[in-house]
Order: C-alpha cells, then sequence, then structure tokens
C-alpha cells in the first residue's frame, strides 16, 4: 500500500470530526455534536451499501466522538472534546510506529483487506515501510500540535489545526511527493533514452526485439547475443582477461580474453572487432565461429557467439574493464578449475574447447 493508498483509508474517519468543526461554529456544540454523529452514521450506511463492507474506523471515530463530546457537555468544559482528534492520531501514531519500526507491519496486514490479490516484492516491502515512517512522523507532529493548541491556544486555532491544517500538511506532503516521483520517472527515462540497447533473440538466434542493457541483468533472463573470442598462441596456450573489482558480476575472476554485447543494429561480426579492439587492442585479426549455445545465470540468459583466433599482434589493456592480460598453458588452467578463480563462464568454454580439440596438449 502506497502513501496515496494508505491516506485514502485513514480519511473517512476523520470526516465526523470535521463537520463538527464546521457544524459548531453555525450552530453551537450541542447541534454541532448531533450533526457529527448522524453524518458518521449515514457515512457507515453509505459503506455498507456500496462497497458491502463494515467501517471500523468511521465507527470508532463516531463513538469517540460522541462520548467526548458528552463528557464534554455535561461537565461544560470543551478541553475533552478538543483533545479528540488528538486521540485518535495518537492511536493511529501507535500503529504506524509498530508497522514501521518492528517486523509486525500491522499497515500492510490491513492493506490485504483492499488490497487482497496484490503481492510486494522486498524492494516494494522496503518502500512501504519508508513511507509509513514518513506518514508516522506527520501523525506525530501533527498529534503535537492538536494537544498543544487544546490547552494553549484559541478555539478556532484549534479547530484550525485539529482539521484545515490537516488536509494542508497532507496536500503539501504528496504535491512534494507527485513532483518528486514524477521527476524520479522522467530521469529514469532520460537514462533509458541514454542507455545502450541489445537485441532481444529466440534459441536459433532470431530477433525477437530489443531491450535496454539494464533490463538484462535484472534477473529477468531475456535472452540476448554476447560475442566470446579465445585467443589461443602458437604453443597452445590461452589469453585470459582479469575482471576488474568494481565489476557486480564475478569481480576479480580470470575471464575468457574477449566477451561482450552485440548492439541493436550491429551485426556479429562488427560486435566481435569493436570489443575485441577495446578490450585487448587486437585490431587486425581472423576468427572461427567455434559453437554457438546458450547460457544462463542467476543473473541474466545469453545466446554465446564462441570464436577463437591465433592471432596476437598488437595486444594490450586497453580500458579499465580489464585488470589484467596473461596466456596461461592448458594444464595451468586445469590446475585451477573449481578453485575460484575462474568466472563458470570460462570454466564452461575451457571444456567445450577440450572437447572439440582445440587446445593443444
Amino acid at each position: 500500500m502506497n502513501r496515496a493508498q494508505l491516506l485514502k483509508k485513514l480519511l473517512p474517519g476523520f470526516i465526523p470530526l470535521f463537520v463538527f468543526i464546521a457544524a459548531d461554529e453555525i450552530w453551537g456544540t450541542k447541534i454541532g455534536l448531533l450533526v457529527a454523529i448522524g453524518v458518521g452514521i449515514a457515512e457507515m450506511l453509505w459503506i455498507a451499501v456500496k462497497e458491502k463492507r463494515f467501517e471500523k474506523f468511521v465507527l470508532f471515530d463516531t463513538l469517540l466522538l460522541l462520548v467526548l463530546g458528552g463528557v464534554s457537555i455535561l461537565l461544560e468544559n470543551d478541553i475533552f472534546f478538543k483533545l479528540k482528534p488528538g486521540l485518535i492520531e495518537l492511536i493511529l501514531v501507535a500503529i504506524l510506529a509498530i508497522s514501521a519500526f518492528s517486523k509486525i507491519n500491522v499497515i500492510g496486514l490491513m492493506g490485504q483487506r483492499y488490497i487482497k490479490d496484490v503481492t510486494f516484492d522486498d524492494a516494494q516491502i522496503q518502500q512501504m515501510r519508508h513511507s509509513i515512517k514518513v506518514l508516522f512522523f506527520i501523525f506525530l507532529g501533527h498529534t503535537i500540535l492538536v494537544f498543544y493548541s487544546a490547552f494553549y491556544m484559541s478555539k478556532e486555532a484549534w479547530a484550525f489545526i485539529s482539521g484545515g491544517l490537516f488536509y494542508i500538511i497532507f496536500g503539501v506532503y504528496f504535491l512534494y511527493e507527485f513532483v518528486r516521483q514524477r521527476m524520479k520517472q522522467k530521469k529514469m527515462q532520460q537514462s533509458l533514452e541514454n542507455e545502450e540497447w541489445v537485441p532481444l533473440v529466440d534459441e536459433n538466434g532470431k530477433v525477437t526485439g530489443q531491450a535496454p542493457r539494464s533490463n538484462v541483468h535484472d534477473g529477468s533472463k531475456l535472452l540476448h547475443p554476447v560475442v566470446h573470442l579465445h585467443v589461443l598462441n602458437k604453443n597452445g596456450a590461452i589469453l585470459l582477461q582479469k575482471r576488474p573489482q568494481h565489476k557486480l558480476i564475478q569481480p576479480g575472476k580470470w575471464d575468457t580474453a574477449v566477451g561482450g554485447h552485440i548492439t541493436a543494429g550491429e551485426t556479429i561480426e562488427q560486435a566481435l572487432k569493436k570489443e575485441a579492439f577495446e578490450e585487448i587492442g587486437l585490431k587486425y585479426f581472423s576468427a572461427k565461429l567455434q559453437k554457438v549455445y546458450k547460457w544462463e545465470s542467476e543473473v541474466e540468459s545469453e545466446l554465446i557467439y564462441l570464436f577463437t583466433t591465433y592471432n596476437t599482434k598488437g595486444i594490450g589493456i586497453q580500458s579499465d574493464e580489464v585488470d589484467e592480460l596473461k596466456f596461461w598453458t592448458k594444464n595451468q588452467v586445469a590446475k585451477n578449475i573449481g578453485e575460484d578463480v575462474f568466472t563458470p563462464n570460462f570454466e564452461h568454454e575451457f571444456k567445450l574447447l577440450k572437447e572439440m580439440g582445440i587446445l593443444l596438449p
């Protein structure tokens, strides 16, 4: 439940109070109290007929209004009645505090009553708790103002703080949230427009669409094509690159010499040449496609075009995406398989290269 939904569920219970404040100014406390109670009963009946449910919060608010208003009239002291909105908010503050700062999300449980078919992921739950915390501090601040105005301010000031100010505070807050969300969406849209897009393919390599690069690495498992190039020297050693520590995926591990995405509108050959030059400085080379296979990890699903080349002229680190380059013999690789030295994908491809007889003894 977001902030707007939460406020929407809580506001109906305050209607009798706001009606009393207006009626009290026109007809006095006794008549104002009767009008407000009548509105509360009418509101409950309307909800029962239209929405087929019983609104407990409106009932609670109306009964509390009746009790405190009755005590105020009998004792001829309106302090009891003035404290009424503060007492209601104090209960809400307690509920919000429990939901925001403990493991029991009372508001979330209440929300299931209205949105039963909706489930929340971890990020949405965290956002909900953040929203509840914000509402807690808003309600707490307003409650303190209500109590202060009941004892130390005029009746007119109390009426404004208990009623009008409540709407003003939330109006300003939700306007701020609306503007912030719109700016956030605009920023995300601009980011997507400037982001590299990659093609989406089926297992036969046929293009079925395209998506921003970030979307194919978020666990959605959208199948997208990539190129891998294994560089072998005349002695049969294989060139590997060490991934930098700032990489989100497999940081600090040794990996295939060249690996990169195919950009939307780019051919496989164009992508291979671009990645080879950008990563290891390899410019003039011939490569052979050895295999096309699907690779799936926890965060992505790739259709890999595996190439090999024996051209090594001009090789050198070209960007901060590569920490180190080194030729490994077949035996050196074999001794470190399963030791968390290499990426799982490289270990898989090393096995493929051996099975195809490409790696020399």
